[in-house]
C-alpha cells in the first residue's frame, strides 16, 4: 500500500469543463498526481490557452483537449471514442461540466430550466454512459460526479441548478447500482461555496459574503485548490472500495443548523 496509492501515474482522465474555474483545478490536481489529462471545454480559445499552459506546466505528452458540446448526445459518442482512439483507454471520468442561471421560479422559463439541467445532469448520463462503456469491457474505472451543497439545501433563484444537482446524486447512485459489479467506482464530490469567476459577483456582494462566512463553521469560502485532494483520492486506488457516495466539501456548512 503505501506510497502508490494515490498515484495516477499513466492513467487516462477526461474532466469535462476543464479549461477554467473548479474544472480547470481538478485536472491540475490529477495531473499532479500523475495522471494524462484530456482537457475539455466549449470555448475554444479558452481551452487553448489551458491546454498550452498545462503542456508547459506538465508536459505536452501528457496534455490532451478535445472541445464538443457534452449535451449532444452524438457529439459525446464520437469524441469518447476519438478520445479512446487517439489516447488510449479513459480510466478516470470527472463530469464537471455545469452552468448556473439565477431567477425566480415564477419568472424562469421552460427553455433556461431545460438548459441548466442539460449541461448539469443530463451531459453527466451522457459522458458517463459513453465512458463505461469502454470501462465496464476492461473491469475497471472511476467516475467522479461534481454535485453541489445544493444537492442537499435549497436557496431562491436557483431552482433549476438545485433539481440537477439533488438529480446528479441520484445519478450517481444509479451508475453504482448497475456498473459496480463490474469493477467500476462512481462517486460525487459536493462542493461548497467556492470562491470562482462563476461565484465572484456573490464575494462582492457584501451582505452575501457575510452570511456565507457566518454560516460556514470553517469561516471562509472554499477554494478550487480544497477540491483537488479529494478528487485524488476518488480516482485513486484508494477509493477501490467506495462507491455510490456523495462527499461535501463544504467546510462543514450541511451539518450545522
Amino acid at each position: 500500500m503505501g506510497s502508490n496509492l494515490f498515484d495516477l501515474t499513466g492513467r487516462i482522465a477526461l474532466v469535462t469543463g476543464s479549461s477554467r474555474g473548479i474544472g480547470k483545478e481538478l485536472a491540475a490536481g490529477l495531473a499532479d498526481a500523475g495522471a494524462t489529462i484530456v482537457l475539455h471545454g466549449r470555448n475554444t480559445q479558452t481551452l487553448a490557452a489551458t491546454t498550452a499552459e498545462f503542456a508547459k506546466r506538465f508536459g505536452p505528452e501528457r496534455i490532451f483537449s478535445y472541445a464538443f458540446d457534452v449535451t449532444d448526445a452524438r457529439a459525446v459518442a464520437s469524441n469518447i471514442a476519438a478520445i479512446e482512439a487517439e489516447v488510449g483507454p479513459i480510466r478516470i471520468l470527472v463530469n464537471n461540466a455545469g452552468i448556473q442561471y439565477r431567477v425566480p421560479l415564477l419568472e424562469l422559463e421552460v427553455a433556461d430550466w431545460q438548459r441548466v439541467l442539460d449541461t448539469n445532469l443530463t451531459s453527466a448520463f451522457l459522458v458517463g454512459r459513453e465512458a463505461a462503456r469502454g470501462m465496464l469491457e476492461r473491469g475497471e474505472g472511476k467516475i467522479i460526479n461534481i454535485c453541489s451543497v445544493q444537492t442537499d439545501l435549497a436557496r431562491p433563484t436557483i431552482a433549476a441548478y438545485t433539481a440537477a444537482k439533488g438529480g446528479l446524486r441520484n445519478l450517481t447512485r444509479a451508475m453504482t447500482a448497475e456498473w459496480a459489479s463490474a469493477g467500476l467506482q462512481i462517486n460525487g464530490i459536493a462542493p461548497g461555496y467556492i470562491h470562482t469567476e462563476m461565484t465572484q459577483n456573490l464575494v462582492d456582494d457584501e451582505t452575501f459574503n457575510s452570511w456565507i462566512l457566518g454560516r460556514t463553521p470553517a469561516g471562509r469560502w472554499g477554494t478550487v485548490a480544497d477540491l483537488a485532494g479529494p478528487a485524488v483520492w476518488l480516482a485513486s486506488d484508494g477509493s477501490n472500495y467506495v462507491n455510490g457516495q456523495t462527499i461535501f466539501i463544504d467546510g462543514g456548512m450541511t451539518v450545522v443548523v
